[in-house]
């Protein structure tokens, strides 16, 4: 082997193993498997062209991922004794599109290089491209990670923020893992491409504390539309976009919305009545720019929360499967 290939072989592997947390480098596989990111967009390219699903699917997978027990793709595991993360209640809703984007991608690299790249770094790949090929923000995403070998549902409950949610409670679940207000604003903009299931907002239709039983931040036209469309039992397989307005773009559409009382959950609307946040989002609603940016740094935080590198975790043969 070559001197120059012997050294820069050895330079990756000492950036990518580290005790820290985001011990990541961009172009990390550029010596073991230099065409993984194009082998993964070629597999999303093919995935949304079946079903547009795979895009909130996606993001949604990997933010889940990435909070519960880091990104190291967890989320993936399937357990025989129904225990694992993805079995837990937050996960149930997390669409198959999703994991099977993974899978898909994992065995189109591993045809070209077994055995070499994670599946949280493929995760980690596919959650980029999901936005940019809907119209979002390019960001290099930096890679190393290795596959976690703990996945119990036990140890979702808690790490998650929920529809429920005010400010204080989003930015403290943010915070504990190093993402800032900001962050936490910019991330909840992928929303915009986002669906829902009517019983997760349901009490700001029909059991809020106010004469009508509406929550009063809700716009009225909008409330109507919701009411029509979740009534009251109604199937609760039933998706609602969270972006009435393009769903299919990733825009900055999601904080106009907010502006005008639409926003979906009520940790959405909380951003633009909040007096601390309403300052972000009014500027994310008016500038596109400003959001994509602030988006493309969240996502790269992100994909650095409580990652394994090095010689901790393993790269698995199955993504739903532990090595051993």
């Amino acid at each position: 082997m070559e001197l120059w290939k012997t050294t820069f072989f050895t330079v990756m592997l000492l950036l990518a193993v580290g005790t820290g947390e985001g011990q990541l480098v961009e172009n990390f596989y550029s010596f073991t498997c230099p065409s993984v990111e194009a082998i993964v967009r070629q597999v999303v390219t093919n995935k949304i062209s079946q079903t547009f699903i795979t895009i909130p699917a996606t993001l949604r997978l990997f933010f889940h991922d990435c909070f519960v027990e880091g990104c190291d793709a967890s989320v993936m595991i399937a357990s025989p004794n129904g225990d694992a993360e993805k079995d837990a209640p937050d996960s149930l809703s997390l669409a198959g599109d999703g994991f099977d984007t993974v899978i898909k991608a994992r065995q189109a690299v591993d045809a070209v290089c077994p055995n070499v790249v994670s599946c949280a770094d493929i995760l980690a790949i596919a959650a980029r491209d999901v936005v940019v090929l809907s119209g979002g923000p390019n960001f290099n995403v930096e890679l190393g990670r290795r596959d976690g070998l703990i996945s119990q549902a036990s140890r979702v409950a808690g790490n998650l923020p929920e529809p429920t949610f005010d400010l204080n409670l989003l930015n403290s679940i943010f915070n504990k893992n190093n993402l800032s207000m900001i962050d936490m604003i910019a991330l909840s903009g992928a929303h915009t491409v986002g669906f829902s299931h009517c019983s997760k907002f349901s009490a700001r239709l029909y059991s809020f504390n106010s004469p009508s039983r509406i929550d009063p931040s809700l716009d009225s036209s909008y409330a109507q539309q919701l009411i029509r469309d979740c009534p009251p039992n109604v199937d609760p397989t039933i998706a609602i976009n969270m972006d009435p307005s393009t769903p299919n773009a990733f825009d900055n559409a999601y904080y106009q919305n907010l502006l005008q009382g639409k926003g979906l959950f009520t940790s959405d609307e909380v951003l633009f009545t909040d007096q601390i946040s309403q300052p972000t989002v009014s500027d994310f609603a008016s500038s596109s720019g400003d959001f994509f940016a602030a988006f493309a740094t969240a996502m790269v935080k992100l994909g650095r929360t409580g990652v394994k590198t090095g010689t901790d975790g393993e790269i698995r043969r199955d993504c739903a499967a532990f090595n051993s």
